[in-house]
């Protein structure tokens, strides 16, 4: 893969000018693009959208819009900061200054939708929707058959794993009308990125070690869009390079945002944070510099008489472990950057980072101690209600 046509600035629908009519929009195609998605009503229909508590009253605790907001700024980041990487390194000789800035802000934008496929109660409306349509689709009639026999094997796989992730490619191309059938008409390039999992429903977890093939990225109905995409960005059958970089910053934000959500929300203590994190880091050096950092905080808070004094420590420990997040998925894309540009490399960049081990740490804790707690389940069964 080559960047130059990674970056392609192409869409599905282009419009010509008059050649009498002067051009005065000097912004690129991708600062259109972010533009697009900002006055979109599907961009702002997020606010709405659960991130990890459901039907939460608080104003505190994320929704999607914001949590769309943390991966937007953290993906930009990342971007300026590999894209740094490859000019000072030089690991690319054809990536240029211009190519910098296009990256970042295609990965700004890509931050922006990339959960706005989502259904309502995030995850648990996922599921709803998988469990609706196994219990319901043969049921469904339509001229005398079942629908389950009309459809053919990869319809039917789409529906019974519906994915968030499909959805918004379907979403921003299609659902949302802005001009034409066309949708957002935003450029190949964004699309490309926020297809996470370039495979069909059918082929969903064919390679068990691939991260590529984890989920489904796209519906059977934007198949053919989705290989127009490729083939204009040279990453057929491949992930998009700055798919990784997306990936990471979603992972960061969450990482942090959900430790901090449960604390807030009491459902877990600043001791609690403590215990876990002893219970569950192995790296004797990794664990004496977080705990310490933990424990270095909460007696800044003290000294300066914070008057919460464990959200304190708890709040700006997650900042400093959300910077090096952000560094260890730097170094990763620089370190497998010829794989990932060969469209071989099959990880994660924080699962195969120097900072695995705590990404792991911070993803147990939330498990365990929100998305599993007594809360969550509870609401959560009321959104299914709800759904259903």
């Amino acid at each position: 893969m080559e960047w130059k046509k990674l970056l392609s600035d192409k869409r599905r629908g282009e419009y010509t000018r008059k050649k009498s009519v002067k051009a005065t929009d000097l912004r690129s195609e991708f600062e259109k693009d972010y533009h697009r998605i900002i006055a979109s009503a599907s961009f702002r229909r997020l606010q709405d959208k659960t991130q990890v508590f459901p039907l939460d009253k608080s104003d505190f605790i994320r929704t999607r819009l914001t949590h769309s907001l943390e991966v937007s700024s953290i993906a930009k980041s990342l971007g300026q900061n590999i894209s740094e990487y490859i000019i000072k390194d030089k690991l690319d000789d054809d990536f240029t200054i211009q190519m910098k800035t296009d990256v970042s802000d295609i990965l700004q934008c890509a931050g922006l939708i990339h959960d706005i496929g989502n259904p309502p109660f995030g995850h648990f409306g996922e599921e709803a929707i998988r469990e609706w349509f196994k219990s319901h689709l043969s049921r469904l009639m339509y001229k005398g058959k079942a629908v389950s026999e009309i459809l053919s094997p990869q319809m039917q796989a789409d529906f019974y794993n519906f994915e968030g992730n499909a959805q918004a490619l379907r979403l921003v191309s299609r659902l949302h009308f802005l001009v034409n059938e066309n949708g957002m008409n935003l450029t190949y390039s964004l699309l490309n990125t926020i297809i996470k999992y370039p495979v069909s429903s059918l082929d969903k977890g064919k390679e068990k070690n691939n991260i590529q093939c984890k989920k489904m990225g796209y519906f059977y109905s934007e198949e053919d869009l989705y290989k127009r995409i490729a083939t204009s960005t040279g990453a057929v059958n491949c992930r998009h390079p700055l798919a990784y970089i997306l990936e990471a910053a979603d992972d960061i934000a969450y990482l942090t945002a959900d430790i901090e959500d449960a604390f807030k929300k009491g459902i877990i203590s600043y001791q609690n944070l403590l215990v876990e994190l002893k219970k569950r880091m192995k790296s004797k050096y990794k664990e004496d510099f977080l705990i310490k950092s933990l424990e270095d905080q909460y007696k800044t808070a003290q000294e300066q008489e914070v008057e919460d004094q464990e959200l304190y420590a708890v709040q700006n420990w997650l900042v400093r472990m959300q910077g090096a997040l952000i560094n260890s998925a730097t170094k990763s894309f620089v370190d497998h950057y010829q794989e990932i540009m060969a469209g071989t490399y099959k990880f994660e960049l924080l699962g195969d980072g120097d900072c695995a081990e705590l990404a792991k740490a911070l993803g147990s804790i939330a498990y365990d101690y929100a998305f599993t707690s007594q809360t969550i389940l509870k609401l959560g069964r009321k959104a299914k209600c709800l759904i259903f």
